[in-house]
Parts: C-alpha cells; structure tokens; sequence
C-alpha cells in the first residue's frame, strides 16, 4: 500500500522530515522544478501539512491561511512545528473542520531560561561587558556600574506555560510579579492587571510572553512604555508584532526607558538599523527555543501528532482553536 502524501511547504529540520519518512511520502514543493505542479499532484486527496514559522524553516515563511487550506479539499490536520502558530489561520481551519497542532511543552523551560537570560543581560550589561574587555578597555579604565535586579517587579504580557516557568525564575531571584491577560487565572497567587497599561505602572520589568497574531498586534504600545518609567525594561521572547518596534525604538532613543532585551522583530531576520545602532540594548537572533535536544523533540512531537491522527487516535496536542473531540460539529 502507497504511504499517504503529507505536505512540508517550507523546509524544516532533516530529522523531522526523516520522522515522516517512515509513514508517509514527504512532499516538499521547494525543491521541486515546478512547485505549483507539485501542489496539484496532491492537492485533491491531501490530508496531512506539516509546517513551521520562519525561524525553524530556513526563513521561509508560508502562511497557511483560508486560500491555501481551500486547494486541499480532503485536508485535516496542520501540524506546526513550534508554539507559536500565528503562521496558520486556526480560525479559518477550525470553520472547515481541520486540526491545527503545536509544540507545547517540550520548550517552555528552554525559552523561559533564554528570556530570563536575555533580562539579565540587559540589566547587568552583560554583552557590553564582554565587548568592553575583548577591546582593551580595561587596564584603561572601570567598566561603568549597572542597574540591578534587586526592588524590582516584573510584570508578564500573557501567563501561559512559559510566562510561569519564567515567573518562577523571577521568584528565585527574588523579584515581584504580576501578569496580564485576557482574563485572571483560578489557581494563581501573583496579582492580576487587566489593563496593561495599570501593571506598567506598578512595574519596572515587562516579559512579553504571550501569543503573536492580529490580537496582540502592537499590544505593548507608547502607553505602557510610558508607563514603565525611566528605570524600565523590556524584555520579549514571543513575538516581534507584539511590542510597537517605532515606539519602543522612540522610548529607547529619547530614554523614557532604561532599555530592552529582544530576541524577536517585527519583520525578521531584518532588525532595524536603530536598535542596531543602541548600544544599551541586547538582540539575539531568535534563539528562545533554539538548543538540539529542545528542537528534536519538537519535531518528535509534530510526528506523534501526524502519526496519531493518521491512525484514528486524535491529535495529541490540537491548538484551543480547533480542540479534540470537537466541541461541536463542523464542516469541512
């Protein structure tokens, strides 16, 4: 019997792909002479997209919205590779009946250690450091004295897994917390803002953790940089789209803040040239999750959520947008 097609429109890691090999035929329109053939030969009976955002997919980006899922007909699962699934319309796929999974779990302390990391950095002057003893500075003169982590409260933009596994962290090194959300959560000791802007007042560190897309857009604006103050900073692991790149670039040159770690740009890899030119901010290249054994078993899991859905099991981890069993009847 033939393996069933499963589509890789952008080219993620050999050992997801070599995952799939065993179950199915992996079809990868990227390397084909003719991508828009190679589509059609599959499209009609093509049940299965395996896909991943930018940063694990050589930069390629493919979103997977509405028009594209509508040339598979037979399409039921979207598989993504990564937490993050801003790259697939989970609305328009859960209106068809398709699934739509993600990679929870196996990177949240890996991310929380980069974020955390990533706010010590920026405190402490860390990098500024290093670039200051590789130069020769030192027998010159003393490095400049930092900011210090010490009285201060970190408010965190979305408590999902990873913005808990970063809160305990902060705990650890003894900071105050706070979150904001969409709505406060049962369980959960650390004081509650609905308004953002509210908790940049009674904060003086804010960790952007929560999920990119067209509701979180630009979500960290002037307002809350305000808010924050003079001694505050920023810190975003999530998504560029999140924190507005024009007013947190405009609140670091005019200094209404102290400064920011970022580790994601609105339109990456292409960081601004003024972030760039700062020498009090720390930038990574999107690294959060980006250690070997964190993305293997990332892939791991996009292969047990195809396997098991192929196999009349369900998906293991379906996205709060198309949930398994469905919570109602939908077409596709």
């Amino acid at each position: 019997m033939d393996k069933p097609d499963i589509l890789m429109p952008v080219p993620l890691p050999a050992h997801l792909r070599d995952g799939l090999a065993g179950g199915f035929n992996v079809v990868c329109p990227f390397e084909a002479a003719d991508p828009d053939a190679a589509l059609a030969n599959i499209a009609p009976g093509l049940r299965f997209i395996v896909t991943g955002v930018p940063v694990i997919a050589e930069g390629v980006s493919r979103p997977i919205d509405q028009a594209y899922m509508a040339r598979f007909p037979k399409l039921a699962l979207v598989a993504n590779m990564g937490v993050g699934y801003d790259n697939i319309d989970a609305k328009a796929a859960a209106a068809r009946g398709i699934v739509v999974t993600n990679t929870p779990d196996v990177l949240t302390e890996e991310t929380a250690d980069a974020a955390f990391g990533l706010l010590l950095a920026v405190v402490r002057q860390l990098p500024q450091a290093d670039r200051f003893t590789r130069a020769g500075e030192w027998p010159k003169r003393a490095f400049p004295l930092s900011a210090s982590l010490r009285g201060r409260t970190m408010g965190i933009v979305g408590l999902g897994r990873i913005g808990k596994a970063i809160a305990l962290r902060g705990e650890a090194f003894g900071l105050k917390i706070a979150y904001n959300g969409r709505h406060e959560q049962k369980g959960v000791a650390w004081p509650f803002f609905a308004d953002l802007v509210e908790m940049a007042k009674a904060c003086d560190i804010l960790m952007v953790s929560t999920p990119g897309g067209a509701e979180t857009r630009n979500l960290v604006g002037a307002a809350a940089l305000d808010a924050l103050g003079p001694d505050g900073v920023v810190v975003n692991i999530a998504r560029g789209g999140i924190v507005d790149e024009d007013a947190l670039i405009a609140a670091l040159r005019d200094k209404r803040i102290l400064s920011a770690g970022l580790d994601v740009y609105l339109d990456e890899p292409r960081v601004p040239e003024a972030l760039l030119a700062m020498d009090h901010v720390v930038l990574l290249p999107h690294v959060g999750s980006a250690t070997g054994p964190t993305r293997v078993a990332m892939a791991g899991l996009v292969v047990d959520n195809v396997a098991s859905f192929a196999r009349g099991a369900g998906p293991l981890t379906p996205v709060a947008e198309t949930p398994w069993p469905p919570t109602q009847n939908r077409a596709n």
